[in-house]
């Protein structure tokens, strides 16, 4: 049973306490995220840290700065896989692709990069595609670790499989062990990939627009945010892409009820990809 100081429970009074903690000491804004994820994420740090209740793990986070890693290891979520729902990245291939060719050089960015999969698989593809060399691969995350692991660019041997069975049918037009070399139980990722790529921490929560890009690919990352922060992250991708630019959304997101859902058109969206409106005006 949960227990309550009027008419709150003393859990949720520690978890607006421990956001405001977090944000207030170490700038990391996790306040307009989804509640109920939320709650789930910081349990976990409280297990993680063997700790009886939030207020501890609280406490721990403004003393021990040596613990925030391990914090925001669990408050962010790092789920991936390289060509995850492959029809995306065909759609991209076939349809997005085709327009992109007509850009003389070309930005990328992927916001939320996690561990980096999805990076490697639009890389992998623009080289594919011919396009690798005259585009620049922005990838931002607020997980240092995270982003450290994504620039390291090495993944667990036993998960190339499953790689390599969602490339090919993405529509791949060489072998994914082309771009990676396995050794010791791993998979390290071609060097030349990264040599492409820019890596930088950003928050979608507070930090804003850093270059303009052609295509931003933000998979799985919005329905952790609350509709305010929704439509935050949203603004920014509006204001980042190029007229006629794409944004990529994950599985169950859309951009049909955001607030900026004027500023683009649906594209290819049974894949969820939209196109920045060609106009001026902001929608």
């Amino acid at each position: 049973m949960r227990e309550s100081v009027g008419s709150r429970p003393v859990e949720e009074i520690e978890l607006d306490l421990f956001l405001e903690a977090l944000h207030q000491r170490w700038h990391y804004d996790f306040r307009a995220y989804s509640r109920g994820s939320l709650m789930r994420r910081a349990d976990l740090a409280r297990e993680r840290l063997h700790c009886a209740t939030l207020s501890e793990v609280q406490a721990k986070v403004l003393h021990q700065p040596e613990l925030l890693p391990e914090v925001i290891d669990c408050m962010t979520v790092q789920v991936s896989e390289m060509f995850r729902d492959p029809a995306y990245f065909a759609a991209i291939r076939t349809r997005v692709i085709p327009h992109l060719r007509t850009f003389p050089s070309l930005k990328v960015w992927v916001a939320g990069c996690s561990e980096g999969e999805e990076l490697y698989s639009l890389a992998i593809l623009f080289r594919e595609e011919g396009l690798f060399d005259r585009t620049m691969f922005y990838a931002t995350e607020i997980n240092s670790r995270a982003l450290a692991k994504a620039e390291a660019g090495i993944y667990p041997l036993d998960r190339m499989a499953l790689f390599t069975e969602n490339h090919q049918k993405s529509g791949a037009r060489r072998s994914l062990s082309d771009h990676y070399t396995a050794a010791y139980g791993a998979a390290a990722m071609d060097r030349g990939l990264r040599s492409r790529m820019v890596f930088a921490e950003h928050s979608l929560a507070t930090d804003q627009v850093f270059s303009e890009m052609h295509l931003i690919s933000c998979r799985n990352v919005l329905i952790y945010f609350d509709g305010n922060l929704q439509d935050r992250a949203t603004g920014l991708f509006r204001d980042a892409l190029v007229r006629g630019g794409f944004l990529g959304l994950g599985a169950h997101e859309t951009m049909r009820f955001s607030g900026h859902a004027g500023a683009f058109t649906a594209f290819a969206e049974p894949e969820r990809i939209w196109r920045r409106n060609s106009e001026a005006a902001h929608g």
